[in-house]
């Protein structure tokens, strides 16, 4: 479908091409699983059918990091795109790693092997590193390295040979009678050129002048074309550009890690990420319970107005209330307010904590720190 193309990566050398030879459009043939136990291989004729695009680099990379900052752009384009969700997990997207080594100098490459199927950046990494120390070894002990097929084995930290290949025409390639050749004119790519979407640097350029937030913020944001998506709506109903940041900053990433989750499965709305923004402001609850109702819509989405008023946790504002509370506080903490009286401005933090732990969290600290500094 495409040849000769090019992707541009960041190196710690600085900006670098990495040559696309050609991207051609396949059907999935199935998948084999290879069981060591048994010592047999399935096939899953599942995925059989499945059209696929495979994308081939040109031999411009020359390390484990240069791989898997090609895949990344690489990934993040498709993502925007709207082509693929290329979750490597879920097989949407895989790698195939062609490595071999030379001598310093050497203008010759060396006999080169092919690792298939590897579904983890981590992994792919880890393949690449090992790939290179067994062809090494080979060599210095003065043995060939074989072109061939093999398998990578994650848990062991080694690969396994799986069948030897000589060159493309082991594939047996020959023209099928039944395709028809398809022709793409001018009139069409320029159809397509017409719809890409806004992509990543030309969305960081946009953020930067229109939103006013840190770089920081924006290389994050716009990292995840599900993020930037969830940014971009949130702020269009209404929300200040830096408020919503902060929860996708903090929160949001926190929970993606301790859930083990990819920005890409987030499942929440914008209306709602809006509307616990509006509660916070107008100091309808506060932000330990913001925080409380935003894990809730993370996981459930919920409406954040209804689950408050559901579960009673809006901020009691009433004076009189929340007065009296204080009050028993400092009568059942009489070392605290000797402390404080002596001086020491810390000890109202922990006459703060007692009130809000009395009040069930649903107090504006602001007021409860007013009120004891007032009764102190």
């Amino acid at each position: 479908m495409c040849r000769d193309g090019k992707v541009e990566i960041e190196t710690e050398q600085g900006k670098k091409f990495v040559g696309i030879h050609e991207i051609h459009m396949e059907e999935d043939a199935g998948k084999l699983i290879h069981d060591e136990w048994n010592d047999c291989s399935l096939v899953d004729y599942n995925r059989s059918g499945v059209p696929l695009i495979e994308i081939v680099s040109e031999p411009d990379m020359r390390s484990a990091e240069e791989v898997i900052a090609y895949l990344e752009k690489l990934r993040m384009t498709i993502q925007y795109l709207g082509a693929s969700d290329c979750k490597l997990q879920e097989g949407s997207m895989r790698a195939d790693v062609n490595l071999s080594v030379r001598e310093v100098g050497a203008k010759e490459f060396g006999t080169r092997t092919e690792m298939k199927n590897l579904n983890s950046f981590k992994a792919i990494a880890r393949a690449i590193e090992g790939e290179r120390e067994r062809q090494i070894d080979l060599l210095e002990s003065g043995e060939k390295v074989i072109q061939e097929t093999r398998r990578w084995d994650d848990n062991k930290g080694e690969s396994y040979a799986m069948r030897s290949k000589e060159d493309a025409q082991d594939y047996r390639y020959f023209p099928d009678p039944d395709l028809v050749p398809i022709v793409l004119d001018d009139v069409f790519l320029d159809e397509i050129r017409a719809k890409q979407p806004e992509f990543r640097e030309e969305k960081m350029a946009r953020y930067k002048e229109e939103f006013d937030i840190p770089d920081y913020d924006i290389d994050i944001i716009t990292g995840s074309k599900r993020m930037a998506d969830l940014f971009e709506a949130t702020v269009a109903l209404g929300a200040q550009p830096k408020k919503v940041s902060n929860w996708l900053m903090v929160e949001t990433l926190r929970l993606l890690k301790e859930n083990d989750m990819e920005p890409e499965d987030i499942r929440f709305s914008p209306e709602h990420l809006a509307k616990l923004i509006t509660l916070t402001d107008s100091k309808a609850i506060n932000s330990s319970v913001a925080k409380e109702v935003f894990e809730e819509i993370f996981k459930n989405d919920v409406d954040p107005e209804v689950y408050v008023e559901e579960k009673g946790l809006k901020t009691v504002n009433d004076e009189g209330a929340l007065r009296k509370t204080v009050e028993e506080v400092i009568a059942n903490n009489p070392q605290s307010v000797e402390d404080y009286r002596n001086g020491k401005e810390k000890a109202i933090g922990f006459l703060v904590g007692q009130t809000m732990k009395a009040m069930k969290g649903k107090a504006d600290p602001a007021m409860v720190n007013q009120l004891l500094k007032e009764l102190l």
